[in-house]
C-alpha cells in the first residue's frame, strides 16, 4: 500500500496541486490522468521519490519494493538485455554481483564464506534462483529474439529497448507498480500482453497513458487531476469521462429536477456496473459502483477541441493506384514491391514493425518523395494534405504568431477573425493567437496542424501518427472528426482504439 497525505507540489508561481490525499491500495490499477501539463509525470515522480514535493508525505508500507518504468532508453546501453531486465530488482541484482565477486576471489577466506552464505540464503528468499528464467519468459512473451538476450542494450532496435524496459518494471513481482506511458512504441501484441499482466497483478499498478483502450481494459480506479486537485474515482476511463459530462450537462440544466438527476445517475451507474462485472477486472469493482451517490461525480473543468474536417470537392472512384513501390535507403530495402488499389473513400491504416517503412510510404503518397521504384497514381479528384509525424519543417519561422501563421494556409480569407475562429476551436483564445510559435508544446503544435487542416478542405488526408503528443481530451475530439471525415483516409497509429474504430482496410508492410 501507499498513501498520499496531504501532499502538494509547486514549481515557482505555479502551484501543480494541492493537498492530495489518496490511498493506493493492492489489486487496483489506478489511471492518472489530467490535461497537457496538469502534472501528470510529476506526480509519479513524486510517488517514486524522484523529485519531493512541497510538503506533505508519501508513506509506503514496511518492505514494499517500489518499480518504476525507466524514461531514459539509454542508461543500460552497456548491460545486455537479461542483465537489463534482473536490475530491475535492484537487491537481487546487487546479491548476484557481490556473489560472483565473492566466488572470484582468489584468496577467498572464512569471512567470505560466512558472507557468501548469508548471501545465498536471501537470495534463495529472493526467488533468485528462477531469476535468468523468469526474465527470459518475460522477454519471450514481448517477443523479444532469444538472440537479443544477450545482446548489450545499445545494439537493440528503439522497440525492442523499449521491451526490455518494461521488462525491467515489471521483474520480480513489485509491490507497487510505476509506470508512464508503457504502451508507447509497443505493437500490438506486447500491448495486449501487457494488458492481461496488469489485469492479473495482485498488487498495486499506477500508471499514465494516453491510450483510452489501455486505460478501459487495465483501470480499476481513474485520479483525476484537475482544477489543482488529484480526486480519485471508482471505474476505468469511461466511466470517469461520461460520469463527468453526466454531472456538466447536469449542472447546465436549470430545469433538471433533483429527482430527475438522481434518476439519470441510477440508470447510468447501472450500465456500468453491469459492463463491470462482465470485465476480467476485480467484480468487486461493480459493488463499489453501486454504492456512488450524486456528490461522488463531479463536472470536469477540460475542453475538448472542435474539429471539422469538411471536404472542398467530392472524390471520384479513382483514389489511387500503387504499383510495385519499391525503395531502398542506404543499401537497405524500406519499402519492397508494395502494390495495391483504394477505389472509394476509406480510411486505411498501414502496420508494419519497421515504422521507417511507415513514414516512409505516407512521405511518398503526399509527394514528400519522389526517388522510389514503382508506380503512384492519384485520381484526378483527389486533393491532399498532410501531417507528417514530425512537423518541425512547418514551425521554421519561430516569430511568427499564431494567426499570422495560420493565415500561411487560409487562402483567399486572409481576415483575423476568420482565423482566430479556426483556432478558437482548437482551444486558443482570447490572447493566445498572438503568442508566438517557438513557445508551443508538442501537442499544441498538433492542434495548429489540425487547424491548417480544417482550412485545406482536402478530400484525402494522409497523417503520420496524429495522435502523438495530444491529450486524451484531443485524442477523442481527432477520433470523432476522423471517423465523420467524408473523405479517403492514410494514416498510422500506436493506439489501438484508433485504428479499431477508423480503420476499413489494413494494409500490412512486411518488414525486409
Amino acid at each position: 500500500m501507499l498513501t498520499v497525505a496531504n501532499v502538494s507540489v509547486q514549481f515557482a508561481s505555479r502551484k501543480l496541486f494541492d493537498n492530495v490525499n489518496i490511498k493506493f491500495m493492492d489489486g487496483n490499477c489506478y489511471g492518472i490522468i489530467g490535461a497537457n501539463g496538469a502534472g501528470k509525470s510529476t506526480f509519479l515522480k513524486v510517488l517514486s521519490g524522484e523529485i519531493d514535493s512541497t510538503s506533505g508525505d508519501i508513506i509506503i508500507e514496511k518492505g514494499n519494493r517500489i518499480s518504476v518504468l525507466e524514461q531514459d532508453h539509454f542508461k543500460f546501453d552497456e548491460l545486455s538485455a537479461l542483465e537489463t531486465v534482473i536490475r530491475g530488482h535492484k537487491e537481487l541484482f546487487n546479491i548476484m554481483k557481490q556473489k560472483d565477486e565473492l566466488y572470484a576471489k582468489e584468496d577467498f577466506n572464512e569471512e567470505d564464506g560466512y558472507k557468501v552464505g548469508e548471501l545465498e540464503e536471501r537470495f534463495a528468499d529472493l526467488n533468485g534462483w528462477e531469476a535468468e528464467s523468469e526474465a527470459e519468459k518475460m522477454l519471450n512473451s514481448l517477443k523479444l529474439s532469444e538472440t537479443d538476450f544477450s545482446r548489450k542494450m545499445d545494439e537493440l532496435s528503439g522497440g525492442d529497448k523499449v521491451k526490455v524496459l518494461l521488462a525491467q518494471a515489471l521483474f520480480g513481482t513489485p509491490d507497487i507498480l510505476i509506470l508512464d506511458e508503457p504502451t508507447n512504441h509497443l505493437d500490438f501484441q506486447s500491448i495486449k500482453w501487457l494488458e492481461e499482466f496488469l489485469i492479473n497483478f495482485s498488487k498495486t499498478v499506477i500508471v499514465v497513458s494516453h491510450d483510452r483502450h489501455f486505460l478501459n481494459n487495465v483501470c480499476t480506479h481513474i485520479v483525476d487531476i484537475d482544477y489543482q486537485e488529484a480526486k480519485l474515482y471508482i471505474g476505468n476511463y469511461d466511466f470517469w469521462r461520461e460520469s463527468s459530462e453526466l454531472a456538466r450537462n447536469m449542472l447546465s440544466d436549470s430545469n433538471t429536477k433533483k429527482e430527475e438527476q438522481i434518476k439519470q445517475l441510477e440508470e447510468f451507474v447501472a450500465r456500468f456496473s453491469a459492463n463491470a462485472s462482465k470485465s476480467k477486472q476485480a467484480t468487486s469493482r461493480k459493488k463499489m459502483l453501486e454504492k456512488i451517490t450524486l456528490d461522488d461525480i463531479k463536472p470536469t473543468s477540460r475542453k475538448y477541441p472542435f474539429i471539422q474536417l469538411e471536404i472542398g470537392r467530392e472524390l471520384g472512384r479513382d483514389i489511387v493506384s500503387v504499383e510495385n513501390l519499391t525503395k531502398i535507403v542506404d543499401g537497405v530495402i524500406v519499402l519492397n514491391n508494395i502494390s495495391f488499389n483504394i477505389s472509394d473513400a476509406q480510411k486505411v491504416v498501414f502496420l508494419s514493425k519497421n515504422e521507417n517503412a511507415i513514414s516512409m510510404i505516407l512521405d511518398i503518397l503526399a509527394g514528400e518523395i519522389n526517388d522510389y521504384d514503382g508506380k503512384v497514381t492519384f485520381g484526378k479528384t483527389v486533393q491532399t494534405d498532410y501531417l507528417p509525424n514530425d512537423n518541425s519543417s512547418f514551425f521554421v519561422d519561430e516569430n511568427v504568431n499564431l494567426v499570422d501563421w495560420l493565415r500561411n494556409y487560409s487562402g483567399e480569407e486572409q481576415s483575423e477573425s476568420y482565423i482566430r475562429g479556426f483556432l478558437g476551436k482548437m482551444l486558443f483564445s482570447g490572447e493566445e493567437p498572438l503568442k508566438k510559435v517557438k513557445v508551443l508544446s508538442g501537442g499544441e503544435k498538433v492542434r495548429m496542424m489540425f487547424s491548417k487542416l480544417m482550412l485545406s478542405k482536402a478530400n484525402t488526408l494522409i497523417l503520420d501518427q496524429p495522435t502523438n503528443h495530444l491529450d486524451l481530451e484531443s485524442i477523442q475530439s481527432v477520433n470523432e472528426a476522423l471517423d465523420k471525415f467524408k473523405g479517403t483516409l492514410f494514416f498510422s497509429s500506436h493506439d489501438f482504439t484508433f485504428i479499431e474504430s477508423l480503420a476499413t482496410k489494413i494494409i500490412t508492410l512486411t518488414p525486409q
